[in-house]
């Protein structure tokens, strides 16, 4: 089985584990192949942390038995953790490698003559899996994995462990490979960043790691490339923060902020009082000294339960109230081994569908706030993803007005902002 097609479900996290596990078999001699049905064996790397993802999965399976209905089909990631059993009755699949043992994928050898998965043998290390490329434009470096705090709603815990963090060094040298290997814009990447750096010797955090990277790569790199920070917390934007992102030359001026809800009953019911949505407000303040003009995104789950419709409308109004550019917003989905799951005063289906909706109506009227200032602006800065668009520092997609075919994918161009882009919803500009 020399050829083999690889889709992914979910994160950015399992986005950058596809393309490692995809390295590591070209490695071995075998070839990429571009569609489900030239492949000898098909890798499915799956998520588990909504039910939807669930759902999508197992509809996946079933369009790619009809598409080839003889060849491997196995499933690793999330749903492949927690879901195993139920994955073995599917006639759809052939072999499950539980994210746990993802690193099994370093011998694709022993899958393939392995008639069951249970007999593989298994290899530990966390992060073996590793890159020198990347599939898309913008590469994403995974610094981090698992989570230790454990929301009440989040089974990632169950699906990826306890928090374990990648050694500085190992990182640095990966983002030299991708930038030598032409990648010009890297988001790092992790499963909880505010847990980084507490499990090595000597300890450090995220702010220590990113420090760093400018000490390493700012002087060559200035102006060539840069780094995109992935989601944080409200609790991690701290004075040091605001030190080291005063310090960066490399970074996006962007940031992406898993708040979840601006209620604190809410946020104490999902385990996380730790934090309060001031410390945002705040924090977005002292920022516009450093960046006069960033991009803010925000993860919101609404309907969770005992979510009241005055919890509801205190995220509504916090959001209504902080400078966003886009957010994320997700009804709350039972998900099967969480305490949420069983939490008392469940919020009805059509209530999370009408507050989600709601939410998303004004998050489009503060993305077109945003926009509007963008085309004020002399100059953006885009990563070009093909002829027609790329990537601003701002975390805003831009429509090239008059597409140039000699552009190359993952180079940093110059553009001017002319106008909005009604039918995408993206910047148009030209150069």
């Amino acid at each position: 089985m020399s050829k083999f097609y690889i889709t992914t479900l979910g994160c950015k996290i399992n986005q950058y584990e596809t393309q490692a596990i995809t390295e590591a078999w070209q490695k071995k001699g075998y070839d990429l192949v571009a569609t489900p049905q030239e492949a000898e064996v098909i890798i499915v790397n799956s998520c588990a942390v909504t039910a939807r993802a669930v759902r999508d999965l197992k509809k996946l399976l079933r369009q790619l038995a009809k598409l080839v209905a003889d060849t491997r089909i196995i499933v690793t990631g999330c749903a492949a953790e927690v879901m195993a059993e139920e994955l073995k009755k599917l006639k759809e699949v052939h072999t499950i490698i539980p994210q746990s043992q993802k690193n099994l994928f370093l011998q694709p050898e022993n899958i393939l003559c392995s008639t069951s998965s249970h007999s593989l043998p298994f290899t530990s290390c966390s992060f073996a899996l590793e890159i020198s490329n990347y599939f898309r434009a913008r590469a994403v470096v995974k610094i981090q994995d698992g989570c230790s705090h454990k929301c009440t709603y989040c089974i990632v815990p169950l699906t990826r462990g306890p928090s374990r963090s990648r050694p500085p060094k190992a990182i640095l040298d990966e983002i030299e490979r991708l930038f030598n290997s032409g990648v010009r814009e890297i988001s790092l990447g992790g499963i909880n960043l505010r847990q980084f750096g507490r499990d090595l010797t000597p300890k450090i955090d995220f702010w220590d790691l990113l420090l760093q990277i400018q000490q390493h790569f700012g002087p060559e790199w200035q102006g060539k490339a840069r780094i995109r920070i992935s989601s944080l917390e409200p609790s991690e934007l701290t004075d040091k923060a605001l030190n080291v992102l005063s310090q960066s030359s490399l970074v996006c001026p962007h940031l992406h902020i898993s708040m979840q809800s601006a209620s604190l009953n809410v946020l104490k019911r999902m385990g996380r009082g730790h934090y309060r949505p001031q410390s945002l407000e705040k924090f977005v303040h002292q920022l516009k000294d450093i960046w006069p003009l960033f991009g803010l995104g925000m993860d919101i789950l609404v309907g969770f339960p005992g979510e009241t419709e005055k919890d509801f409308q205190t995220t509504y109004d916090f959001c209504a109230h902080i400078p966003l550019s886009y957010a994320h917003v997700f009804p709350y989905s039972k998900r099967p081994g969480t305490p949420a799951a069983r939490f008392p005063d469940q919020i009805p289906a059509s209530v999370k569908k009408e507050r989600a909706a709601a939410l998303r109506e004004l998050i489009q009227k503060k993305k077109t706030l945003f926009l509007n200032k963008l085309v004020k602006l002399p100059q953006v800065h885009l990563v070009v993803e093909n002829e027609n668009q790329g990537m601003t520092e701002y975390y805003v997609q831009a429509r090239l007005k008059n597409p140039d075919p000699s552009l190359c994918a993952r180079q940093i161009i110059k553009a001017k902002p002319k106008g909005i882009n009604v039918e995408c919803w993206m910047l148009d500009v030209e150069l």
